[in-house]
């Protein structure tokens, strides 16, 4: 994947310096904007997957970069607190209950039902290339809780996490899927690609999940936040699945929504009692971390799907270059 460019005085320096065209990172960085923020959050958050075409690997565990990291986790923290409130002490009796008042009392905008219904053709593009963002790595940023974890939660998120990665059959894995998708939209399915495109609600999601995900002390979090995602994904998925359809998508463009809406129902219950339950029973003090991480989840992708939907309201493009 190559570097990205830079959207504010952070990610200028950052990106400059790990390319091998700066001199030094920031040491109390000070952020423009959201926009700033978070593709500074993507760019380091990236080295520990993939990497960056030309970007020596060692700087995932450079002593400066990871204070950039921190400064900037630090700040978007502190806006999840803000949006959603901090973790506070749970019974963990009632985890899987209250994950399913957390997700049935969630009213995020209805995109899901634009898409099925009235969206064009180029809109679905433009949805299809802001997911693509995470689709291309789905399950990959979860998996960092496997070696967190023991006993049924183990368990419960391996079953989860199996069916994502297709059985072990490349074909059939949930990346793999949706690259038909974006083959029918003619999008570059490279790894990555549109990382320039998508704006700083889209980054945020996706650093959302890396933040739980490499840091150990957010397991609650993370698995919570893939709960809220398996417990709310079969309604939508079969409402995309049908807005392609409505616009011509034969079986291979809408295959990875369809197997969504079948995979999604049997993993609700499983990462609500059988992963978030037995989790909350085995390690209760992070009780409260599983809930505040299906909150941040879900108030994430309300405030992406408001703001793609605004822009469409508007008559403009959603993505920032009109990909």
């Amino acid at each position: 994947m190559k570097l990205p460019r830079a959207r504010g005085r952070v990610s200028e320096a950052l990106i400059d310096t790990i390319g091998g065209r700066g001199a030094a990172l920031p040491v109390a960085p000070v952020f423009d904007d959201d926009d700033d923020l978070h593709l500074t959050l993507f760019v380091c958050y990236e080295l520990a997957y993939r990497g960056w075409d030309g970007v020596d690997d060692a700087w995932e565990w450079d002593p400066g970069l990871l204070g950039l990291r921190a400064a900037a986790e630090w700040r978007f923290e502190q806006e999840l607190h803000a949006l959603v409130g901090p973790p506070s002490r749970t019974d963990p009796q009632t985890v899987p209950a209250r994950l399913a008042a957390i997700v049935a009392d969630d009213d995020g905008p209805a995109l899901s039902g634009y898409l099925r219904g009235r969206a064009t053709r180029a809109q679905f593009r433009e949805f299809v290339t802001h997911r693509s963002v995470y689709q291309l790595r789905e399950a990959d940023p979860h998996t960092w809780a496997i070696p967190r974890l023991a006993g049924r939660p183990k368990a419960a998120l391996i079953e989860i996490q199996l069916d994502e990665y297709g059985g072990g059959a490349v074909t059939r894995m949930h990346q793999e899927l949706f690259k038909q998708t974006m083959c029918w939209f003619d999008l570059d399915l490279t790894y990555g690609a549109y990382v320039d495109a998508v704006g700083a609600t889209t980054l945020a999601t996706n650093n959302l999940m890396s933040l739980f995900g490499l840091h150990r002390r957010n397991r609650g979090a993370l698995i919570g936040h893939l709960a809220a995602y398996e417990m709310t994904s079969s309604g939508p998925n079969r409402a995309y699945g049908t807005g392609l359809r409505r616009l011509g998508g034969g079986p291979a463009a809408t295959a990875f929504y369809d197997e969504h809406v079948e995979a999604d129902a049997v993993h609700e219950q499983i990462a609500a009692n059988d992963l978030c339950g037995s989790f909350a029973q085995a390690e209760p003090e992070l009780a409260g971390d599983v809930l505040f991480g299906a909150r941040c989840a879900l108030a994430l992708d309300a405030r992406w799907a408001n703001a793609v939907l605004d822009s469409w309201q508007a008559g403009r493009s959603s993505l920032r270059s009109g990909t």
